[in-house]
């Protein structure tokens, strides 16, 4: 990846997006420095042009941008950086600079199992210390599938009863525990859904 920092007297306007959420965050900008940095610590940092210094974001408050991606635009000149925020990113105490939230409870149905699935895999590809996901990843598949198995044999139990909230909640597990096979087995929602249209179609 070319990135033409000469263009813009040294500095490169970087787009930083929630790699899960892909709300965007904030704007700033890089130099080469702050560009290797960021690759280097894997934590998002900047040129500050009003500070004339390179900070990363989080240093004060404790708010960090984990990095996960950094793309470069057609002409080299603009970065799209993926980051998973670890708390507000705006000073003002927002989670955007552009006063959205980023939250997953404002997603509809269908936005919410994506995002789900896209933490799942994050935590696939980025440990976490005391995850419970983590901890189903380093027992294997077979322990991940006869955890499934079990989460679907505890929802039949309970769909023969009349507790709704028990009912929804064994469905719930069921459908977490499936999206950690989908992970394990690198496969993913939408190519079930895939499945889904073709046999739809017939």
């Amino acid at each position: 990846m070319t990135i033409d920092f000469a263009k813009g007297g040294g500095l490169v306007p970087a787009v930083v997006q929630d790699a899960v959420t892909r709300k965007v965050l904030m704007l700033g900008y890089m130099n080469e420095e702050a560009y290797r940095l960021t690759l280097d610590r894997g934590l998002v940092t900047f040129f500050s042009r009003s500070r004339g210094r390179i900070w990363t974001k989080g240093e004060t408050s404790g708010n960090y941008l984990q990095l996960r991606e950094i793309l470069a635009d057609c002409d080299g000149d603009t970065l799209l950086v993926k980051a998973i925020p670890s708390g507000p990113v705006c000073h003002t105490g927002s989670d955007t600079c552009f006063g959205e939230d980023n939250e997953p409870n404002e997603m509809s149905t269908a936005e919410f199992l994506l995002y789900l699935e896209s933490v799942i895999r994050d935590r696939r590809t980025n440990p976490i210390e005391g995850s419970y996901t983590n901890h189903l990843f380093s027992r294997g598949l077979n322990k991940i599938a006869q955890k499934v198995g079990e989460e679907a044999v505890e929802l039949v139990i309970e769909s023969k009863d009349d507790d709704k909230d028990l009912f929804l909640g064994e469905a719930a597990d069921l459908m977490y525990h499936f999206l950690v096979l989908l992970a394990q087995k690198n496969s993913s929602l939408s190519e079930v859904v895939d499945v889904l249209k073709d046999r739809h179609s017939r």
